[in-house]
């Protein structure tokens, strides 16, 4: 039996799985267990988890064959929730990595004339990840399935070319196609290769031409913190605002007032603004309350306790000392 460094194995007379680490020799391999420990087994002792599909056009149903080749290859993979087509809810898709390298990917639909990222991030060897659940008119609606990988291990291997596919996955190309038995997965699948030749690689080397200078010698001088134009500037401005709630700024006189009286008026106006910096989608508002006996203050905190949407804080000590208030709008 041949193994090779990366690939899954169960133990022939002990409970438990773990994946080969190193080869030590012909007959004893190093295996690396869930915990991180590698212990050295004899290859008669291991039965490998194959992962890879196994695809003959000619058959109706293919079962995974235990004497064939292992070989290193990445799927999309459709997965009915019924064996039978009549009885089919929803459709699972699936990124199946049958290969004994990571990969970082990324998948998307066609939208209009763009495409939209649905999911990205890492999946590991030998692993699978469910990328998203539809219904059949999900693949009438959205035909087109980009699928983007950069493939590498964590330590030495051969370099080699990133996946860059796009699928047409209309209902009638499922309707048309076979499925596939795979002990991964629960049913049938609709399996779609995206990757198989591992060890067809090429060196590319690359030198610097004329014209590729020229374009550096036009790149401008990078800088550090990103440029805002002044009617970006004005615009950002715009989603900020200052509110004065000190009482001679509300009203002309005060006399014959009472502190009563003054606390509605600066609350009503405090409210009003929090209401319309909100519908209007503000980045932020400020509340210049100052400190007094602290009345007002604890009577806006409590405002914005009960409000959904907002975080608030004290406003820079640089800027208003102790007596503002930010509420950031989120």
């Amino acid at each position: 039996m041949k193994l090779r460094i990366g690939d899954k194995v169960r133990f022939l007379n002990e409970t438990g799985e773990g994946k080969v680490s190193r080869i030590k020799d012909k007959y004893t391999v190093f295996v690396e267990m869930p915990d991180g420990f590698e212990i050295p087994y004899l290859t008669s002792q291991l039965v490998p988890i194959h992962t890879e599909l196994i695809i003959d056009h000619d058959a109706e149903n293919i079962e995974l064959s235990p004497e064939a080749q292992l070989t290193d290859a990445v799927y999309f993979i459709i997965e009915p929730d019924h064996e039978f087509a009549g009885l089919i809810s929803d459709y699972r898709i699936y990124l199946f990595n049958a290969s004994s390298f990571n990969l970082m990917y990324s998948y998307a639909i066609k939208d209009g004339e763009y495409f939209q990222t649905l999911k990205h991030g890492e999946i590991g060897a030998y692993q699978k990840i469910m990328l998203k659940q539809v219904k059949i008119s999900f693949f009438k609606e959205h035909s087109y399935h980009k699928v983007d990988c950069i493939l590498f291990k964590n330590g030495f291997f051969k370099a080699q070319f990133p996946i860059s596919e796009i699928l047409y996955l209309a209902p009638e190309i499922l309707r048309d196609s076979k499925t596939i038995k795979h002990e991964e997965f629960e049913f049938p699948v609709f399996g779609f290769l995206l990757k198989d030749e591992f060890l067809n690689t090429r060196e590319i080397e690359h030198k610097l031409t004329p014209e590729d200078i020229q374009r550096v010698k036009t790149i401008k001088e990078f800088k550090s913190k990103a440029t805002i134009s002044r009617s970006k500037k004005e615009y950002l401005k715009s989603l900020e605002k200052e509110v004065d709630l000190h009482i001679e700024e509300l009203v002309k006189n005060t006399r014959n007032m009472s502190n009563y009286e003054m606390l509605n008026i600066q609350l009503e106006r405090f409210e009003k603004e929090l209401d319309e910096a909100i519908e209007k989608n503000m980045k932020r508002i400020v509340f210049i309350h100052g400190v007094g006996n602290g009345r007002l203050r604890q009577e806006i905190l409590a405002v914005l306790k009960a409000t959904p949407g907002i975080t608030y804080q004290d406003a820079s000590y640089k800027d208003y000392g102790y007596g503002a208030t930010q509420v950031n709008i989120l």
